[in-house]
């Protein structure tokens, strides 16, 4: 779509800044201050295609820089500070930040989204026609993501100075498409139109070393010095993206590496004649930082990964080091007071033995001064219970690709080792068992037992989970060491999840609480005295219903369902995961659609359910998942005698801007994990705030959310992690489907073959899964809870007024769910900052 521009001037399309951000204080921006988004605006429109109707997309590359550049002055002013009070930094690492759109957020904090209205006013656009161009930025996969990007917020909101520390993929994990009900994966060419939030800033380019070998001497005083030599060198190239705090001026950075070749890595080569190899050394370079999680179930697959790790560790921490070098020169003695790593989740941990190599090797510090820098700045958030996704990396892989980093690593070892052996002595097993090197046939390093070791903190990400690791995962660890593990409940921003996504909403607790809730969510707490206001519960109900209406015009878009918003809306969203339990979702459905096919309907509460995620490329069950789905789907959508009561959709391509507008619109909210297993969740908190009811299992950060709501306003069901670890020496999933009718009926459609008339046996993993007595997520074990709940649920939803009652009491509830209470106790209680 093309518009006309104001006054018949020739406007320009704005393109992604490639200057440099300089880290001068007097850095001469390009607009002043003073200047007016509007007339940035059309500064940007008024300079360069020279013709009178242009696309709506170079509209909102312009919106989007000249937003970017009334930033840019408080962006400098932001760092200057910081360096002149010595602010501590914070440098968060985390191989994937889930940004979503930017330009609605970016507004929202700096109050300039009336002013982008009448800017946009002149050109006869509307904000949000803008708003829909911008393509999520593909830099990551889940919820790990996505909490690092609510951090981030609530970081420069709570006015912290916190870098975030990522890799600019040039595609993001995939765009998945659903193809004769298969997940079938395209590249997400997040980047092809430019990014005009980045800039380029060169003057902070590193070098990453891998491959080669090490080379040692002693020197004339007895010290032994090593060189790691001969090695492949990448370039890291670094880009900044400005994170805007709430009102208050603060502009933080994530700051993201693109890796290139070094500019002579080709010379020789190249004049040689070996054009060829040439050219293969760059594309192995540029081929770091191309794909968001290539598929790990090849070698080469593995290879990539550790590269990444290492690539975005070895540059994040050349810069701290650069910076502080720049400021006090070589003398490391305050750096770890001044400075404090997190590592999110596992992926980075090798920035443990990588600061060690840089201080010891580069700036010729004694081991035991670089260690104790070291585990005085690093901390670790883990966030997961599953054993298998404990990151190890085969020996062989780190002798090859980072020979200098393994030595290192067995160093760590063995003097950690000493410590393991005073505490048992005599135990070789337990020596074995710590050992941050798994001996065997073929010898791994254990990359959470390496952050544990080097770690001055280990957090968990809700209450059951940090039980459940010095209980279980790290209890040996946690006896060693008590007093580094603590828990700090994960959080989402409220801006994005509340006051952005959900403007209807937003605007109704802002008349009736003032707009304070934004920046501290505990306001909400307020909304309880409202919870019999009947003029309060209508228009609830009513903004409610404007949701769902808007939902159902994507879902229509998107799978070509007819999502009736009169019915209630079923919703579970979430990466596919066998833990995560979209089975039982779809087990749940398949019985709702026999119990129609039989007239059973009286009473039945109409309903829409709805599922959506991605699977990872190499999980074949999951992706299996996504097929069920998909022909359930199809069945109970093409059944005339169905839809009245039941439509099912599966949403392709999940992503941020779809939970946008999908956690606005859900009723039910479903979080069906089995116990013990999910870590935290945070979408389950991003629907609770926008006042869906959760069902869900005792799991994660389930259990606070429903100490907070109460068990009256929360459908529980299911078995405890106690009583599953108790179940899982004698399961047997045949007397839970002999026991329960329900089940009993669903299982024999699936064995009929009724879901896959014309692909026989497709299903079968899936059916064996769940009849087989070692099936570790229980579901055949807590089908008939579940339904039981679901009931529950129905009945409920049959009474608007006191459903409405329980939404708003849902919100009221969610304060403790901002990031900001989470940032905040990271700040207090690890960070010191």
């Amino acid at each position: 779509m093309s518009v006309s521009t104001p006054k018949r001037q020739g406007v320009s399309k704005a393109k992604p800044s490639d200057k440099p951000l300089k880290d001068d204080v007097k850095f001469q921006q390009n607009c002043e201050p003073s200047d007016s988004l509007s007339a940035s605006l059309s500064r940007y429109m008024n300079n360069g295609l020279g013709q009178e109707e242009y696309a709506q997309h170079d509209l909102f590359h312009a919106l989007a820089s000249s937003v970017k550049e009334l930033m840019l002055d408080k962006w400098r002013q932001t760092r200057a500070k910081d360096c002149q009070y010595q602010t501590k930094q914070v440098a968060y690492l985390s191989l994937e930040f889930l940004m979503g759109r930017a330009l609605g957020n970016a507004l929202l904090n700096l109050q300039l989204t009336d002013e982008s209205r009448e800017a946009l006013s002149q050109y006869a656009v509307d904000l949000e026609s803008l708003e829909s161009l911008e393509q999520d930025a593909g830099l990551g996969n889940g919820g790990l993501g996505r909490l690092a990007a609510c951090f981030l917020d609530s970081c420069a909101s709570l006015d912290i100075a916190v870098t975030g520390y990522g890799i600019r993929y040039e595609y993001g994990m995939f765009a998945q498409r659903i193809v004769d009900g298969y997940q079938v994966e395209g590249p997400d060419r997040w980047l092809k139109d430019g990014n005009p939030w980045e800039v380029r800033v060169p003057n902070h380019n590193v070098t990453v070393p891998f491959f080669g070998h090490t080379e040692s001497y002693i020197d004339k005083q007895g010290r032994r010095h090593v060189t790691w030599v001969d090695t492949q060198d990448v370039k890291a190239v670094a880009y900044d993206m400005p994170i805007p705090g709430y009102r208050n001026g603060r502009i933080n950075t994530l700051r993201l590496w693109k890796s290139e070749a070094t500019d002579d890595f080709d010379l020789t080569e190249f004049n040689q004649g070996d054009y060829t190899e040439a050219v293969a050394r760059k594309n192995l370079a540029e081929q770091i930082t191309m794909v968001l999680y290539p598929n790990d179930a090849s070698e080469n697959g593995k290879e990539l990964r550790l590269r990444q790790q290492y690539f975005l560790s070895s540059a994040s921490l050349q810069d701290l080091l650069n910076n502080w070098v720049k400021q006090n020169g070589t003398d490391f003695s305050d750096f770890a007071k001044a400075n404090v790593m997190q590592l999110n989740d596992t992926h980075p941990s090798v920035a443990v033995p990588e600061l060690m190599r840089l201080l010891v090797d580069h700036y010729a510090l004694e081991w035991d001064q670089a260690w104790k820098i070291t585990t005085n700045i690093m901390a670790y958030t883990n966030h997961t219970l599953l054993p298998e996704a404990l990151e190890r990396w085969p020996v062989r892989m780190f002798e090859q690709m980072l020979p200098r980093v393994l030595e290192i690593i067995y160093e760590i070892n063995g003097r950690y080792l000493e410590d393991v052996a005073h505490h048992w002595p005599g135990d070789g097993d337990m020596l074995a068992k710590m050992s941050i090197i798994e001996e065997g046939s073929e010898p791994h390093v254990r990359m959470a037992y390496l952050a544990i070791v080097a770690s001055f903190s280990v957090n968990g990400v809700a209450g059951l989970h940090t039980q459940l690791l010095t209980s279980g995962l790290f209890k040996d660890f946690y006896e060693l060491w008590p007093e580094k593990f603590n828990n700090k409940t994960n959080g989402v921003t409220p801006r994005r999840w509340l006051a952005h996504c959900n403007p209807r909403l937003a605007a109704l607790l802002t008349k009736r609480l003032g707009d304070q809730w934004v920046g501290d969510l505990q306001h909400l707490h307020s909304l309880s005295a409202f919870t019999e206001d009947k003029a309060l519960i209508n228009e609830w109900r009513e903004v409610k219903l404007a949701n769902k209406r808007e939902l159902s015009l994507m879902i229509a878009k998107e799978c070509g369902v007819e999502f009736n918003p009169e019915m209630m809306f079923d919703v579970q969203v979430k990466r596919i995961h066998e833990y995560k339990r979209q089975l039982l979702n779809i087990l749940h459905v398949i019985h709702l659609y026999h119990e129609i096919l039989q007239g059973n309907t009286d009473g039945l509460v109409p309903r829409c359910v709805l599922i959506g995620g991605k699977a990872a490329p190499g999980y074949s069950m999951a992706k299996l998942l996504i097929k069920l789905a998909s022909n359930v789907a199809h069945m109970v959508n093409s059944d005339p005698q169905i839809t009245p009561y039941l439509r099912f959709a599966f949403l392709p391509n999940y992503n941020v801007t779809a939970m946008e507008k999908i956690c606005p619109a859900t009723d039910l909210s479903q979080q069906i994990s089995t116990a013990g297993k999910e870590a935290s969740g945070t979408g389950n908190m991003k629907f609770m705030m926008n006042g869906a009811l959760t069902i869900g299992t005792l799991d994660g950060a389930n259990i606070e959310m429903l100490e907070e709501v109460g068990e009256e306003n929360f459908f529980l069901f299911g078995l405890n992690a106690n009583q599953v670890h108790s179940l899982q020496e004698d399961y047997q999933a045949s007397q839970f489907i002999n026991d329960s009718p329900a089940l009993k009926q669903v299982m024999k459609l699936l064995e009929s073959g009724h879901f896959n008339l014309l692909e026989p046996g497709i299903f079968d993993p899936i059916i064996e899964s769940i009849k087989s007595p070692s099936d570790p997520w229980m579901t055949a074990a807590d089908f008939e809870s579940y339904r039981q709940a679901q009931l529950r649920a129905a009945s409920a939803y049959q009474d608007p007024e006191n459903w409405t009652k329980m939404s708003i009491r849902n919100t009221a509830c969610s304060g403790r769910f901002s990031s900001d209470v989470t940032i905040a106790a990271y700040r207090d209680e690890i960070w010191k900052a």
